[in-house]
């Protein structure tokens, strides 16, 4: 190759021996291959390009010297910028085919080609430079030593801002398009890891050196301060995980990041580069990267927008990480919630650890301690048994809060033995001073058994819990699987409930009631029944409390009380009615707001005078909020229904509050009168009978089974009587024929 020595070329030489890299300095280079089968292009190349830096790096050569040779080295290389490539080697077509195998096989596209060939009329024809990848064309002729740099500067310029935007594309797709699973599966810790990771790939270097700090609020002595701590690491950094930046012992490294997390900007040095990634939050992010060489501006520039972008993606995972918090994690007490112990059931069932238990700790009258003692007051209660909890039982039991006043507990059994937690609440809590008893009840299930989600065993310790709370508060029920063969029993027959009401499989049966003195027809008491799709006759008192306890007691009361309203309309247009309809009310019902409107609106749509109905109203109804049932009770009773007390006996009324209530009749109960004909006898239905005379309410008896149970009755004064004595109760048009058949005999 021919180079020119004019003085511009010597000029450029002397001025770029300058910037020759310090001895023992790390400095990347570019990597020039020359491709040519000639010796001396080899060195007279090297020769016209020694010491010259471009863009701030140093020249390193590739050389090979035939197609073959070149193939082979190639393989093997990575990050080659320029290949000045002869056209013609040991064939014509050498060069172009080792473009192909460049561009094709290797799969190069950032490379820049430069052909060169010393014989013009060898130059490949227009179609070929289209058709191959090729970036610039010289004769070597041409190629003098300013040209050659002024050739070699554009290429390597080209290369490096292909190589900087496409690093920065692939660097931005991967981090927002993993960043969504960085946020939502493992936090910021994993997202930290991936944005340094990022960053090294972006700028080129090794993973090693890599730190990532962010600021956190902590509170003492009521003054805030934020703390930086080390949230993700890498290479000879790994062992400063979680540290605070003022315990690094390297001093460069913790200046840096303190003056990034405080000034929020970057930090740009020889060896290293400190990254700040701005997001709306209140909490900094900065990454600490060794660098083996300083950055280009552009770089640098490239790298201020991306984290810039970056702090988008922060700003999403602050306000996930929240919703998180929120989601998994009480406000008030900081324990993991419901879904976050369901979660750790869940694990616990996967890990299949033996003896594991779960037990629900609920304490006893905690919505009477609000009521009476404020809603404060109970908040700070339930923060001393959380700390208790916490303090008592260590780190070995995980316990989160469940609902108002339920704790839970998962852990070995031999930890959470029922006298183990009771023993927890045998020393008062003291609250603002106060010591303030308190007791729990508790229910338990074993995890032998269960397999898959940590839902269905907290459904069944739910259920133990509730056993406890009702049959005895205090106590602990450890859940057995007849429980749940119980309860999905239930659940069932809850459900065929809800079918047989819609297909209007349940129908109304009438009892009559009698005079027991003047055998009189004087009322009739309206009984719901359920008729199965097998025929089976499914009894009240399984079936009733499920309606109340789902709710649909509410619409079937409304059924059941417009039903009986017309069935006593029809008898009395047939002039065979008694004096009254009797309708049994829930207390659900009784509750509802609409009642009083629910019976107006029965009595306007069915044209039935209200003296001729008769509510029929347990005793235990009228023990419960007994303001609101007396104002009903008045309401009722200025509308002219009639009120009567059923299964009188079986509660506990006050008899003072007894008194004052605006009540027609008592009903002894059933389980009374059958005592008649045995060793207890009438006492208590004498006692009920008599109580009632003194009250001035008239007395009916349920039950009435025998004989001797009427004229016992009617001897000790009571007034009426219904039973299977009298008669069963019927579907309208058997009463029909029992009211006939009765007046026929009379």
């Amino acid at each position: 190759m021919s180079i020119e020595q004019d003085d511009d070329d010597e000029l450029f030489i002397v001025e770029d021996l300058a910037d020759i890299p310090e001895t023992g300095k790390l400095a990347r280079s570019w990597k020039i291959a020359i491709v040519d089968d000639d010796e001396d292009v080899h060195r007279t190349t090297c020769f016209a390009l020694q010491y010259v830096q471009i863009l701030n790096r140093p020249l390193e050569f590739i050389h090979t010297y035939s197609k073959e040779e070149t193939r082979r080295v190639f393989a093997g290389e990575t990050d080659i910028a320029v290949i000045l490539l002869d056209v013609v080697m040991e064939t014509e077509h050498a060069g172009l085919e080792l473009v192909s195998f460049i561009r094709d096989e290797l799969g190069w596209r950032d490379t820049r080609i430069i052909l060169r060939t010393g014989q013009p009329g060898y130059a490949p024809e227009e179609e070929a430079i289209r058709d191959y990848d090729i970036n610039d064309y010289k004769t070597k002729n041409e190629l003098t030593r300013k040209k050659l740099l002024t050739s070699l500067t554009a290429a390597i310029r080209s290369y490096e801002q292909i190589r900087t935007i496409d690093a920065s594309r692939r660097g931005l797709h991967q981090i927002i398009t993993s960043s969504s699973a960085f946020t939502f599966e493992h936090g910021i810790q994993t997202f930290a890891s991936g944005v340094i990771t990022q960053i090294a790939a972006l700028c080129g270097v090794p993973p090693e050196g890599l730190l990532c700090a962010q600021g956190e609020f902590s509170d003492f002595d009521e003054v805030t301060h934020q703390v930086f701590n080390v949230i993700a690491s890498a290479g000879h950094y790994s062992n400063l995980m979680n540290c605070p930046i003022d315990e690094i012992i390297d001093s460069k490294v913790r200046e840096a990041l303190r003056h990034v997390l405080t000034k929020r900007e970057p930090l740009f040095t020889d060896h290293s580069m400190t990254l700040y990634f701005s997001g709306r939050g209140n909490r900094p992010l900065a990454a600490y990267v060794d660098l083996p060489f300083q950055l280009s501006e552009i770089n640098q520039n490239l790298l201020e927008v991306f984290c810039s972008n970056l702090g988008v993606c922060l700003d999403n995972l602050s306000l996930v990480s929240q919703l998180k918090n929120h989601a998994y994690r009480d406000q008030l007490l900081k324990l993991p919630n419901r879904l976050k112990f369901i979660d750790q059931i869940s694990l616990a069932l996967a890990e299949n650890i033996h003896g594991q238990m779960v037990a629900l700790i609920d304490i006893d009258d905690f919505a009477e301690i609000n009521d009476v003692l404020g809603h404060r007051y109970g908040d700070l209660l339930l923060k001393a048994v959380a700390d208790r909890l916490r303090e008592r039982l260590g780190k070995n039991i995980f316990f989160a809060r469940i609902s108002g006043d339920v704790f839970g507990l998962l852990g070995d059994q031999h930890l959470l033995e029922p006298e183990t937690l009771r023993q927890l609440f045998v020393d008062p809590f003291t609250i603002e001073e106060t010591a303030h008893a308190v007791s729990m009840s508790v229910g338990i299930v074993a995890l032998e058994g269960y397999d898959g989600d940590g839902a269905e065993p907290l459904k069944d310790a739910s259920i133990a819990l509730k056993r406890s709370k009702i049959h005895q508060r205090g106590s602990y029920t450890l859940f057995t699987r007849s429980m749940g063969i119980e309860i999905r029993e239930r659940a069932t027959l809850m459900q065929h409930l809800h079918r047989a009401f819609d297909a209007e499989r349940l129908f109304l049966m009438y009892q009559p009631q009698i005079d027991l003195v003047s055998g009189q027809f004087t009322g009739l008491e309206a009984l719901i029944r359920w008729r199965n799709d097998d025929g089976v006759l499914i009894p009240p008192n399984d079936f009733i409390p499920l309606a109340e306890y789902s709710g649909l007691i509410i619409s079937l009361g409304a059924w059941v009380l417009r039903t009986a309203c017309f069935m006593m309309v029809r008898l009395q247009k047939a002039g065979i009615a008694p004096e009254r309809m009797g309708v049994n009310v829930s207390v659900v019902q009784f509750r509802q707001d609409d009642f009083i409107g629910i019976v107006e609106q029965a009595l306007q749509d069915t044209g039935l005078h209200p003296s001729s109905l008769e509510l029929e109203i347990t005793e235990s109804v009228t023990m419960s909020s007994a303001a609101m049932f007396e104002t009903r009770l008045s309401k009722l009773k200025t509308l002219g229904v009639k009120i009567a007390i059923d299964d009188f006996g079986t509660g506990f009324s006050s008899l003072s509050y007894l008194d004052k209530l605006p009540v027609d009749r008592l009903k002894i109960d059933r389980a009374f009168v059958n005592q008649i004909d045995t060793p207890e006898g009438p006492r208590i239905a004498e006692l009920i009978t008599q109580l009632g005379k003194k009250l001035g309410l008239q007395v009916i008896a349920e039950g009435v089974e025998h004989e001797i149970h009427w004229k016992t009755l009617e001897a000790m004064g009571c007034h009426e009587g219904q039973g299977f004595y009298i008669g069963r109760p019927m579907l309208e048009d058997n009463l029909r024929d029992w009211i006939a058949s009765r007046a026929a005999r009379t």
